[in-house]
């Protein structure tokens, strides 16, 4: 079979796994930097890599970091179009990269998502804090990666400072309820296929709120629970990605979802459970191939 993996770069560990472990399978492996594709749309929908047309592909791995998002999934998209199988759709990655809109999603099927409101000013900020469960409050970019773009404020002078400060970039600002008991941790999930492959407990050090691996995080072995196994199934079904990194906190009355990410990274995973992450995706992979170009550009259509 023939691969392409849409990667910034092929040193990303990620996309190197995921290259090394198709090649050992034997299979052909392209990785193409989106930034080099150019789309054609003529009488038929066609990808170029400089000027290599890219043809024959059987099935596509986007890795979809925040920079060129939009380019990128609109590659997927095209790719789409041409019947190629993709282990996650353009819509679903474009759904998983709009906070708000992913909230909106998993608020409207049922699950359990932190408090959260949208706003382009402070104003009356005072009885949105309440309507938050008060301080400490999270204040969010809308779009972002890795933990950037995320605030813990303690107070509500705090709050105000730091969405003024955020508010000032010219872009909406999501305000989340903070739930105490799990500051400093969450769960990932990885969901592949509608089903928990792996996951992990993820610590920050003492003196950081956000619990991401790049932000210096210890990553545990778990077993999940059903009840947080079936909520992060569910989340990826709602957002519709059949790869999936789910985040989800702790409660005592059960889990809350965080966040979805449809590129997640698993060099932690890896790391800590043992596992070969990316030969489960390869094999994920290569079954979604084997569904055939038809199955795939019907789903588009």
């Amino acid at each position: 079979m023939r691969f392409l993996i849409l990667s910034r770069k092929r040193g990303y560990y990620s996309t190197r796994r995921l290259r090394e472990e198709a090649i050992r399978q034997g299979h052909e492996v392209v990785v193409a930097d989106p930034f080099r594709c150019v789309l054609l749309l003529d009488d038929r929908p066609r990808v170029f890599l400089g000027r290599r047309e890219l043809t024959g592909i059987d099935a596509l791995m986007p890795r979809i970091g925040t920079s060129g998002a939009d380019f990128t999934i609109a590659i997927v998209r095209q790719f789409e179009m041409m019947g190629v199988p993709v282990s996650n759709r353009s819509a679903a990655i474009a759904l998983a990269k709009d906070k708000l809109g992913s909230l909106q999603r998993l608020a409207a099927s049922g699950l359990r998502i932190p408090t959260s409101a949208i706003l382009r000013s402070s104003t009356n900020l005072d009885r949105l804090l309440r309507r938050v469960d008060g301080t400490p409050v999270i204040l969010k970019l809308p779009r972002g990666t890795q933990g950037n773009g995320v605030a813990l404020a303690e107070t509500p002078r705090a709050a105000i400072s730091v969405l003024d400060a955020l508010l000032a970039l010219g872009q909406d600002v999501l305000v989340q309820q903070c739930i105490k008991e799990s500051i400093g941790q969450d769960l990932r999930a990885l969901v592949v296929g509608g089903r928990v492959v792996a996951a992990m407990r993820r610590v920050a050090p003492d003196d950081e709120f956000r619990s991401n691996i790049h932000r210096g995080a210890v990553g545990l072995p778990v077993n999940l629970d059903p009840a947080s196994q079936r909520a992060a199934v569910s989340a990826a079904r709602v957002v519709g990605l059949d790869v999936a990194g789910v985040d989800l906190l702790e409660t005592a009355s059960g889990p809350v979802i965080l966040e979805v990410n449809a590129s997640p990274g698993f060099q932690g995973l890896e790391a800590v459970t043992g596992l070969d992450i990316a030969k489960i995706l390869v094999d994920h992979a290569a079954v979604l191939a084997r569904s055939g170009r038809r199955t795939a550009r019907a789903a588009f259509v």
